[in-house]
């Protein structure tokens, strides 16, 4: 088996050098909502959440817009890290400026499952029904949930007591079960 970087074969002959997936580093996404206004409790939990996940060597990944998510990356950016934005529309421009990376999907809400598909566990934020719905996708395709301060899921049977979804206080426990969840 090779080690190293594998090589991408370009156009034209060139290679290009990526790196294992191991060596990859975690991606968490943070989710919340758009209209967490700026030193709101949301918004100071997103940031001190963004930049706890900077500190640890992860990339953050969120909906790309403002309220907690803009919080989240201005935290994540502002410690050095790097904030990966999917956003529901089909410009790059319509990011928040703390986002280091874009994404525009051009697909509106459906967004939403590209967000949590893209962490390997998810830190929710406050929210409001997009916020619902990315639980909700993360849970349906195995990502384990940490629902700071959150919304909090019942049912029946099977998901009587919301399988994979962890509460959290404050944005330390928050980082600190989502980093213990890699």
């Amino acid at each position: 088996m090779r080690s190293g970087p594998r090589r991408h074969e370009q156009p034209g002959g060139s290679a290009e050098a990526h790196s294992p997936p191991s060596e990859r580093p975690h991606q968490v996404a943070v989710i919340g909502s758009s209209c967490a206004e700026l030193g709101s409790e949301p918004a100071r939990l997103a940031e001190e959440v963004g930049r706890r996940l900077a500190e640890a060597g992860v990339a953050l990944v969120c909906g790309g817009l403002t309220g907690a998510m803009e919080a989240a990356c201005r935290g994540a950016s502002e410690a050095g890290g790097t904030a990966i934005g999917i956003v529901p529309g089909d410009l790059v421009t319509e990011a928040n400026p703390y986002c280091t990376h874009v994404v525009a999907t051009g697909i509106g809400h459906a967004r939403n499952l590209a967000v949590v598909a893209s962490g390997s566990v998810v830190i929710a934020i406050g929210g409001e029904w997009g916020t619902l719905s990315e639980i909700g996708f993360a849970r349906a395709i195995g990502r384990p949930v940490v629902a700071l301060r959150s919304w909090k899921v019942s049912g029946r049977e099977l998901m009587q007591e919301a399988p994979g979804i962890l509460l959290a206080d404050t944005a330390r426990e928050a980082v600190d079960l989502a980093l213990a969840s890699l």
